[in-house]
């Protein structure tokens, strides 16, 4: 179940959604979710291609790309303690607004969830599923359990830099998917196809039109004065 923020008198620290993009009044980018979750899940799956290889019972497999984060919690809000409020006005609008498209964005916002000392997760949101569990006499919501998933958002520029930090000083195996040549690898792996040559060198290719799906390469590490 959820905790509470204030629960006995201890004070939580308190688990919120803010608006990160675009920029919003301090206002209105807060939203407050009211109850801690009890937990939450973090998963994230890298995407791999099949090398069809006649003849082998395990192909071997190629890292294509990596996948998003996904965050997913379940958490409860509730204005139980003044009936008169609606749940759904003073929170679940809120959250089912951050899923809308914005008119400067041209897509759903760009959020963050935060809590306490925890690292700060920033995604989309993907997924809100919104149950009513109490109501007062008049039909009116006080409490609903929120599920909400989170797909990571990371800019482009900021992943680049961090390829650019890890490839071309270390020694790798790379296999050769169809319609691939040593030039696209080179650029695949360096940033720059014409490093080409180092990849033939140092797999004594000869004719480097011939490299047939499947061959497993070595990738040579750039000296310092090559990159």
């Amino acid at each position: 179940m959820s905790l509470p923020i204030n629960f006995l008198g201890r004070e939580f620290a308190e688990a919120r959604l803010e608006i990160v993009e675009p920029t919003r009044d301090p206002k209105t980018k807060l939203i407050p979710l009211h109850f801690n979750p009890a937990d939450y899940k973090l998963t994230k799956e890298n995407a791999f291609a099949e090398i069809p290889i006649p003849g082998l019972a395990s192909p071997p497999l190629q890292y294509v790309r990596g996948g998003s984060r996904v965050l997913a919690m379940d958490v409860l809000v509730d204005t139980s303690d003044d009936p008169k409020k609606s749940v759904h006005t003073e929170y679940v609008a809120a959250v089912e607004g951050a899923m809308a498209k914005d008119g400067k964005l041209h897509a759903p916002p760009i959020v963050m969830f935060v809590w306490g000392p925890q690292p700060k997760f920033t995604g989309v949101l993907t997924s809100l599923e919104v149950n009513y569990v109490l109501f007062n006499t008049d039909g009116t919501p006080l409490r609903a359990k929120l599920g909400i998933k989170l797909k990571e958002y990371r800019p482009v520029k900021v992943q680049l830099k961090e390829v650019e930090q890890t490839s071309p000083d270390v020694e790798k195996r790379y296999v050769v998917r169809t319609g691939e040549t040593l030039s696209s690898i080179s650029s695949a792996v360096y940033r720059d196809p014409s490093h080409w040559r180092e990849i033939a060198r140092a797999n004594r290719i000869t004719d480097p039109t011939t490299v047939a799906p499947g061959t497993v390469l070595i990738v040579p590490a750039l000296s310092e004065d090559r990159r």
